[in-house]
């Protein structure tokens, strides 16, 4: 493809919820300085005529912009099939309401475990009764909706219970997503990460219930990169399928790349249009000219495109070098150390999480 289909808008990164595996970035107040109601209608007409057909409206938390239910309202007069992904706090009937009316397709809303205790504890907030308010008035309102759950060693045991909790919701699509380890996961991988044993179990269940869920209700899993003897794809290929625009207006290939060294663009600068075309950010990973060996003469090149080039940085400190997830890698050895400590008889790590702080306590 020479054109994206889809746009992530990072709307804001303020957030009611604390969560120890969140992927925006660690020092939040960096990006308060956020895109006004007509920059993002801006933002959102650049795309349509890129070429883009998703709008996903995330953050953060975009229940957090006053102004969500215009920026819908524009998306949906585009044409642009929208997205809201949420916690749900502060998805109240009326807000509801009125994002239904400005023509917001589909609501994803995520779930920290199946019960308040656990899931409020991880959440850093009492929040899971909200976030089960919220999922029945998607319903009632005729949505489409996904219950996103991020595993990881606190909740991953549950898993069965989560996901009779999410049919009990009466989502259309249940995701379950392990955590990666970027931003506070990164930080707090050595609480987050599970065993082995944990994760196959955890397929165990995921299998049986894609079985029973057939025809009912759409689950994916996405196992975890550590457990995997190749890296995932990242984004489809670097600045291939879709872009990120997060709350000051910056453009990238995928949510994670603001941890990379490279040259920043600015929407509030450039144009979307030179930005994805042009801008030497977005040109950096394309295709495989970049790689170095391994990747460049391994045959599956085309396949994960060597992998992630966030994870490869956070780990090596080098975003040109292959993901040490891979079992190629000349860095494998990181991963490998990581998985050995998560499945080690006495853990030298306490399981203690750090919670995600509001952007003011990042300053």
């Amino acid at each position: 493809m020479t054109r994206p289909f889809g746009l992530l808008a990072e709307l804001t990164y303020a957030c009611p919820l604390h969560c120890p595996y969140c992927s925006n970035p660690l020092r939040l107040a960096d990006y308060g300085d956020e895109l006004t109601t007509a920059e993002w209608r801006r933002v959102l007409t650049e795309a349509r005529e890129l070429g883009v057909v998703q709008a996903h409206l995330s953050g953060g938390e975009p229940l957090q912009r006053r102004d969500l239910v215009e920026i819908a309202r524009t998306a949906a007069e585009l044409g642009l099939y929208t997205n809201l992904i949420t916690s749900a706090i502060g998805l109240s009937p009326r807000r509801a309401e009125q994002l239904r009316a400005a023509g917001l397709d589909h609501v994803q809303i995520s779930v920290q475990a199946h019960e308040a205790a656990l899931s409020d504890r991880i959440a850093g907030t009492p929040s899971f009764e909200r976030k089960a308010a919220a999922a029945r008035t998607v319903k009632d309102l005729g949505w489409p909706l996904t219950v996103n759950v991020v595993l990881h060693r606190q909740n991953i045991d549950r898993i069965a219970d989560i996901i009779a909790l999410v049919e009990r919701l009466g989502a259309d699509r249940i995701e379950l997503a392990n955590t990666q380890y970027y931003g506070w996961a990164l930080h707090n991988r050595a609480a987050l990460l599970p065993s082995r044993t944990q994760v196959e179990r955890a397929e165990q269940v995921v299998r049986a219930a894609r079985k029973r869920l057939e025809g009912r209700a759409e689950l994916t899993y996405i196992l975890p990169d550590y457990y995997l003897d190749f890296p995932k794809p990242c984004m489809g290929g670097w600045g291939k399928l879709q872009l990120t625009v997060v709350p000051n207006g910056d453009a990238l290939p995928c949510p994670a790349a603001h941890t990379l060294p490279l040259p920043r663009v600015n929407v509030r600068e450039k144009s979307l249009a030179w930005i994805w075309a042009e801008s030497p950010l977005f040109q950096r990973f394309r295709g495989t000219g970049w790689m170095p060996e391994p990747c460049r003469g391994c045959p599956r090149r085309e396949i994960d495109f060597g992998g992630c080039r966030c994870q490869a940085f956070l780990l090596t400190g080098d975003a040109a070098r292959t993901d040490p997830v891979c079992i190629l890698s000349p860095d494998h050895e990181i991963v490998a150390e990581a998985v050995r400590v998560a499945n080690a008889e006495t853990r030298p790590v306490a399981e203690v999480l750090a919670p995600r702080p509001h952007p003011r306590d990042t300053r």
